[in-house]
């Protein structure tokens, strides 16, 4: 039974046992305007997941007024869904994020922070007129990969 080749030392495309999710911001780019790459590489044959967005619902089902709130829950919900994969941070390659009114950076950072420390992922955010139902502030999707 044969299970592939084993890397050697030359890079003849083969997977180095080794290889993990990369993230980078490339020489003569200018520098991210935010907490996020530029780039996010994913080796060959590399498991991907990705999650519908997640939202600022809480364990109830209730929906805050307030968007701070709403960015909790949906990274504490971001949190969850990552653990029932058995994920980590390190495993995100990409996230986008919706939001529906102007986000506080400062509060939005303060979570990113926690969730990422200084490694952070790929990045897109847009602003929007509506999300899924009326009471969504705020959704942010995942993309990861497991090596």
């Amino acid at each position: 039974m044969t299970f592939g080749k084993i890397a050697n030392n030359k890079n003849d495309g083969v997977i180095k046992m080794d290889d993990k999710i990369v993230r980078k911001n490339p020489v003569g780019m200018p520098a991210p305007v935010g907490n996020y790459t530029h780039i996010t590489r994913i080796p060959r044959n590399s498991e991907l997941y990705v999650t519908s967005g997640q939202i600022g619902i809480d364990k109830d089902g209730a929906f805050p007024d307030n968007i701070n709130e709403q960015i909790s829950n949906t990274f504490n919900n971001i949190q969850s869904v990552l653990k029932s994969e058995n994920l980590s941070s390190d495993n995100i390659i990409k996230v986008n994020i919706w939001a529906t009114e102007k986000i506080d950076w400062e509060y939005l950072y303060s979570k990113w922070e926690e969730l990422f420390g200084n490694n952070y992922p790929a990045m897109t955010i847009g602003y929007i007129t509506e999300l899924g139902l009326p009471e969504i502030k705020i959704e942010i999707e995942i993309w990861a990969a497991k090596v």
